[in-house]
């Protein structure tokens, strides 16, 4: 796969969720999200801006029950897209990280295209609900994400009042490392960032 190629499509149905994902890492920013979880469009928004991803999520979910299972599986099927657009990770920076404030809120968000799963996700918010939206689902989210991507990811919220600003850190910065860890870096060229040689 070359650096003109990542790219993917992940379909994923389930007898609760209906959901296609498609990723372009050498993007400009452009999505087109319609999951049926507003606040969740606007925070996959985030990713895709500040990542420089083209990202187009169209989902159905029993959302009529709860948001849970379709922002569970967005998650995941983002993860395999995302795992499935850059390949083997040869000639990848690997780590990423990154530092985003919104006014009183900042959050630190570190990513490694470990090939192992990993998320610690340390962020208290204030309230338990933005809008309708349950706070709860923030780390179903990525943890469906971490587990199908297979990436160590650590998200940190060091300070801040507001949930909607807390949340929109996290996924600014997480947009960001993760922009971070997919670039091609140019003293790796055809090399796995590992010394085992495989990620």
């Amino acid at each position: 796969m070359t650096m003109s190629q990542r790219s993917a499509r992940v379909a994923r149905e389930t007898l609760e969720t209906r959901i296609t994902v498609e990723v372009n890492l050498d993007g400009s920013g452009q999505s087109r999200l319609d999951t049926g979880v507003p606040f969740l469009d606007h925070m996959l928004d985030q990713i895709a801006r500040h990542g420089l991803i083209d990202l187009h999520i169209v989902a159905e979910g029993d959302t009529h029950i709860d948001d849970h299972h379709t922002v569970e599986d967005i998650g995941i099927t983002l993860g395999q897209a995302l795992a499935q657009a850059w390949g083997d990770k040869r000639g990848l920076r690997r780590y990423g990280h990154a530092y985003v404030p919104l006014d009183e809120a900042l959050s630190r968000v570190v990513v490694d295209l470990s090939g192992r799963p990993g998320l610690i996700f340390a962020v208290d918010f204030p309230r338990a609900v933005i809008g309708r939206f349950d706070v709860d689902l923030f780390q179903e989210f990525f943890q469906g994400l971490v587990n199908h991507a297979a990436i160590t990811l650590h998200v940190d919220n060091l300070r801040g009042r507001n949930a909607h600003h807390i949340a929109e850190t996290v996924f600014k910065a997480f947009g960001r490392a993760l922009r971070m860890a997919c670039e091609p870096d140019p003293r790796a060229a055809g090399h796995v960032p590992s010394t085992k040689g495989s990620l």
